[in-house]
């Protein structure tokens, strides 16, 4: 029997289920007669507060995204280049989508579904103003909204596709960055600079401890445990994800 109707408490419940399952089971495969039966809301309830499992992925991604800048500034110590921050989140975010199979589709899933995609886009935008404007001095916020639209794009599609032996993380984060640099005006010489950093760090590590700060962090906020911390634990690494 459902509880007493309480929306906070039912909130709280429903986002504490849903974001460890999203985690653990992946967003496809987390079905809405599980969300109701382990949140113990009724269907009433759920769409009263979120409407689906998108509103929920919505929320889910605005404390990945925030989390993810964070942890990447932390990262670059006294490292204060813009250009090099922003190589660095976006190849950590990518890197993670190597490690982890449930967090490919939580990325995919964000930059597709319309909603959460213009909330990443928005965010972006204000982002790239700052990093790239002295690159673009003719460029306003709007023009920066619409070319997030199309290096998110470029994100997402790199995102869907696999590493292996041939596409290696190696490749796909030099190609990435640099299509990326090159729309964004960004001299060949800093490029060049910019990108040999990244990839003499050891990404795959970098990000997989990224991934434990998530995870707790996920933790934390929605007051669940998870029961599958990485997907390195179980023996599903991501393919080709080390091969730099």
């Amino acid at each position: 029997m459902s509880r007493r109707y309480d929306k906070e408490d039912a909130r709280r419940r429903i986002l504490s289920v849903c974001v460890r399952l999203f985690i653990e089971k992946g967003y496809s495969r987390t079905t809405n007669a599980e969300i109701l039966r382990l949140a113990d809301v009724t269907n009433g309830t759920f769409y009263n507060i979120f409407k689906s499992k998108d509103g929920i992925l919505l929320e889910l991604t605005e404390f990945m995204f925030s989390n993810q800048f964070n942890i990447a500034g932390q990262l670059a110590g006294t490292t204060t280049d813009p250009i090099f921050l922003y190589a660095l989140e976006t190849s950590i975010q990518m890197t993670l989508t190597e490690l982890n199979e449930n967090l490919r589709e939580i990325y995919v899933e964000a930059y597709t579904h319309p909603q959460v995609a213009e909330y990443i886009h928005h965010k972006t935008a204000a982002e790239l103003s700052r990093i790239f404007g002295s690159y673009l001095p003719e460029c306003s916020e709007a023009d920066f909204f619409e070319l997030e639209i199309g290096t998110a794009g470029m994100m997402r599609g790199y995102m869907v596709r696999r590493c292996d032996c041939y596409f290696t993380l190696k490749r796909k984060l030099q190609r990435f960055l640099r299509m990326s640099f090159s729309a964004y005006n960004v001299p060949k010489e800093q490029q060049d600079a910019v990108i040999s950093q990244v990839l003499q760090m050891d990404i795959t590590s970098i990000a997989n401890m990224v991934m434990q700060q998530l995870f707790t962090a996920l933790e934390m906020k929605y007051d669940f445990v998870l029961t599958e911390k990485t997907d390195e634990e179980t023996g599903k690494t991501g393919t080709n994800a080390g091969k730099l």
